[in-house]
Order: structure tokens, then C-alpha cells, then sequence
């Protein structure tokens, strides 16, 4: 059977370890042969009982599996489970709850969690490349992330809702260059400093650059051609708007409100990283090509279970 290209032919293609095996090995070693994540060498051997690898170089930890040295590492779900869960989480246009993902693949929804946050740091991709040169079009703009008080339990608004528009939700940036990538980052504040340190962060001086009208946008000019719409009076004016970001953010909040539900603010900057993946990745790419990116990006990449939760001493699992 070929590559899948379906959920339904993913699920039946990951169900033979063998299918897994030999995906895995091709997208970490172009070349097809295995390496030693300790030392790189070629002098390993297959120990199919066990279903692990031998180095015969001298130094600790000669056994390993294919998950070592990727976001899977340490985890004792096997690659039959957690190729389904990946193809799961970057196929879904408004994210899918880890309820669903438990039930899919027969594991613990406490087991998907975590398995959804340690893919969601593998659809992360960071650039230094800046936006906005050769001419393109740039947006930014700002919304504010945070539970619906309708949609909480009387204890739990109590707890997070002391006042009203912005206060006790987390305030996030977007910078989007018209017919191309889409970067977001949680910020502090809305203030001067912080978001027009994030706009030279990104973008190439002299880059067209479209605002609202907050004020912390005041001074840009200088850098870039920089063109403001007031959405108090209107919300286009020919080429200046932020309608690209305006529907990212409604993309995003719409999975957040409608499979998520609840966020908390210290794991907003991973659901950004899942909602970024899927819409830089949405133009000529289908399912298959976006799992198969994913996947590229699984290796060097680790998340503990103490990292997710904030706890110090517990364990992966």
C-alpha cells in the first residue's frame, strides 16, 4: 500500500508496525539507514523482538527506538497510536479535542493531552527570515484570548473574570503578509514598546504595513510605509485593512470556543503553533503533505510532562 492519503487509509496503513517503522526511518535519514542518536553511527542492528536498535559504538544508552531524539521520546504509546494522533491534529481545520483523539486511537484522555502538546511543539517552525520584502503587503493587528463567562462553571468565573473587555485575557499579536505566512506570538500588553518591537522583529524596513488605529502603532512611519484604517469608521480602504488577520483570529477562536472550550494562558502559545501550522500550510498542500511536514519536524524536539503542567517532579508517561 502506498502512502496513506486519508484519515481512513492512515488509521488501517499505522495499524502494521512495520508500515510505521519504515515511514519513520524515511522522513528522519534521507538515505533510508538508521543512525545512532548518540554518536550518528551507522553501526547499528535491529533487535525486532524488542523492537529496538543496537549501537556497537562504546558509550551509554546503545539500545534506542525511533522515537528517541524526537517529541515522541519516552513515551511507551507506540508509533501505531501516535502516527494516527499527528495526522488527527493537522487535518482538523478547528483543532480536535483530546476526548476525540482518546477515543480514536484507544487511549487515556489524559494520554492525548499529552500527546497533542508534544505534536503541537513539532508544528511549531520558527523563522529569522523577515516578512515583507520584494514588495509584499503587511498586516498586524492584536485581539485578546480568553473564556466566555457564559460558557464557565460559577467557580471557575470567579476565579478568572474580575472585570470587563480585555482584563483576564491574554492579549496576542499577528503579523501577516498578504498571499503568504502568518506569525503570531502572546504578548504582554498592547503597549508601544511591545508591539512595534515585535513589527521590526519581523518585518523588512520599508515593507508596506497596515494598522488599526491603536495608538501603539504611532511612530512607524519612519521604518515602513506604514498606513492606518479606523475601524470606527470604516473597515477598508482599497489596499488598507487587517481582514487577512481578522480571519485568522476568527479561525483560531472558533476552535478555541468550539473544541477547546477553555484555554488556560499558559498553553495559549501552543494552540498559536497548531492554528499557524494549518493556515501557512493550508494553500497547494493537502492532508498527507501537512502530515508529512509535521513529521519533518519531530526530531531534536522534546516536551516533558513537567514542562506541560508546570510541575516539577512528575513524569513522562
Amino acid at each position: 500500500m502506498e502512502s496513506p492519503k486519508t484519515l481512513q487509509q492512515a488509521i488501517q496503513y499505522f495499524s502494521d508496525f512495520e508500515n510505521c517503522q519504515q515511514f519513520m526511518i524515511a522522513n528522519r535519514w534521507a538515505d533510508g539507514k538508521v543512525r545512532c542518536p548518540q554518536c550518528d553511527s551507522l553501526e547499528v542492528k535491529y533487535l525486532p523482538n524488542a523492537r529496538l536498535y543496537k549501537c556497537y559504538q562504546n558509550h551509554p544508552r546503545q539500545k534506542f527506538s525511533l522515537k528517541v531524539g524526537t517529541v515522541f521520546e519516552d513515551s511507551p504509546i507506540p508509533l501505531e497510536k501516535w502516527l494516527p494522533a499527528v495526522w488527527l491534529l493537522v487535518s482538523c481545520k478547528n483543532g480536535i479535542s483530546s476526548y476525540e483523539v482518546a477515543s480514536a486511537i484507544g487511549v487515556t484522555q489524559k494520554s492525548a493531552w499529552f500527546m497533542m502538546y508534544r505534536i503541537r511543539k513539532a508544528m511549531h517552525s520558527g523563522s529569522f527570515q523577515k516578512l515583507g520584502g520584494n514588495g509584499g503587503e503587511i498586516e498586524a493587528d492584536e485581539t485578546f484570548i480568553g473564556g466566555k463567562a457564559r460558557n464557565m462553571h460559577l467557580s471557575k468565573r470567579q476565579r478568572r473574570i474580575t472585570g470587563t473587555g480585555g482584563k483576564d485575557k491574554t492579549a496576542v499579536m499577528g503579523i501577516l503578509e498578504r498571499g503568504g505566512e502568518v506569525r503570531t506570538v502572546v504578548v504582554g500588553s498592547r503597549r508601544k514598546q511591545v508591539l512595534q518591537g515585535e513589527v521590526k522583529k519581523h518585518l523588512e524596513a520599508g515593507a508596506a504595513l497596515y494598522t488599526d488605529a491603536l495608538l501603539s502603532y504611532d511612530g512607524l512611519a519612519g521604518d515602513y510605509a506604514h498606513q492606518v484604517i479606523d475601524h470606527a469608521a470604516k473597515y477598508v480602504d482599497g489596499r488598507v485593512h487587517t481582514n487577512g488577520l481578522e480571519n485568522f483570529w476568527s479561525l483560531l477562536k472558533r476552535g478555541i470556543s468550539g473544541t477547546y472550550v477553555s484555554v488556560e494562558p499558559f498553553h495559549l502559545f501552543r494552540y498559536l503553533d497548531e492554528q499557524t501550522f494549518r493556515y501557512n500550510n493550508r494553500k497547494d498542500m493537502d492532508n498527507a503533505d501537512r502530515f508529512q511536514l509535521a513529521l519533518s519536524q519531530i526530531v531534536g524536539k522534546r516536551l516533558t510532562y513537567a514542562e506541560v503542567t508546570g510541575k516539577v517532579g512528575e513524569t513522562a508517561f
